[in-house]
C-alpha cells in the first residue's frame, strides 16, 4: 500500500458519517480500473441527474483529482476535487472530496474524506464499500447518499456495457 504517512487525516467526528456497499458484477481488478482510469470514470461518475462531462486524476498519492458534473439539460455545472490519501491497487483507495463554489449545497470549505475498499467475491464479483467522513450536515449525508448510490448504478452499467458509448469532452 502505498500512503503518506498522515493517510488519516483528521476528521471532525462530530459530523456525519456515510457507508454504502455494493456487489458488482465483476473482479476487483476490473471495479478498481473503472476507477483507476479517467477515460473510464466519465463513463460513470455522477448521479444520473448530474453525469460527469470531464475528470481529471493522477492516481498517486498526493496526486489531484477533479471532476465536472454537469445537468442534464446543461443549466449549471459541480465541481468536485481533492488529492488521493492512499492507492493499493485493487483493494483500497482513499482521497479527499470536497466541493468547489458555491452552487452545491455543502459549499466550499467542507472537505470529507472517502475511503473505498474493494472486496473480492466468490464467482467473479466485487463488494465495494464506501465510506465518507466529515459531512456537513445530515441533509448533505442523504445527498450524498442519493449520489453515490445513483453514481453506483451507472457504475453496474458501465461494467456491464464494456466499450459502450463514449462522452465527448
Amino acid at each position: 500500500m502505498t500512503a503518506p504517512p498522515d493517510v488519516s487525516a483528521p476528521v471532525a467526528s462530530d459530523r456525519p458519517r456515510l457507508v454504502i456497499a455494493r456487489d458488482f458484477a465483476a473482479a476487483p481488478e476490473r471495479v478498481w480500473q473503472a476507477w483507476a482510469n479517467p477515460q473510464e470514470m466519465v463513463r460513470w461518475l455522477g448521479p444520473v441527474e448530474w453525469p460527469a462531462t470531464r475528470v481529471e486524476a493522477v492516481l498517486q498519492v498526493g496526486g489531484a483529482w477533479r471532476a465536472c458534473l454537469t445537468a442534464r439539460d446543461g443549466s449549471d455545472v459541480l465541481w468536485q476535487s481533492g488529492r488521493y490519501l492512499a492507492v493499493d491497487p485493487p483493494h483500497l483507495l482513499r482521497f479527499t472530496f470536497r466541493w468547489e463554489g458555491t452552487n452545491h449545497e455543502d459549499g466550499p470549505g467542507v472537505e470529507t474524506i472517502v475511503t473505498v475498499r474493494f472486496e473480492r467475491l466468490a464467482g467473479g464479483r466485487t463488494r465495494l464499500t464506501l465510506i465518507q467522513e466529515g459531512l456537513a450536515s445530515e441533509a448533505s449525508s442523504r445527498g450524498h447518499a442519493h449520489g453515490w448510490g445513483s453514481t453506483f448504478d451507472r457504475l453496474a452499467q458501465a461494467l456491464q456495457t464494456e466499450g459502450g458509448e463514449r462522452p465527448c469532452n
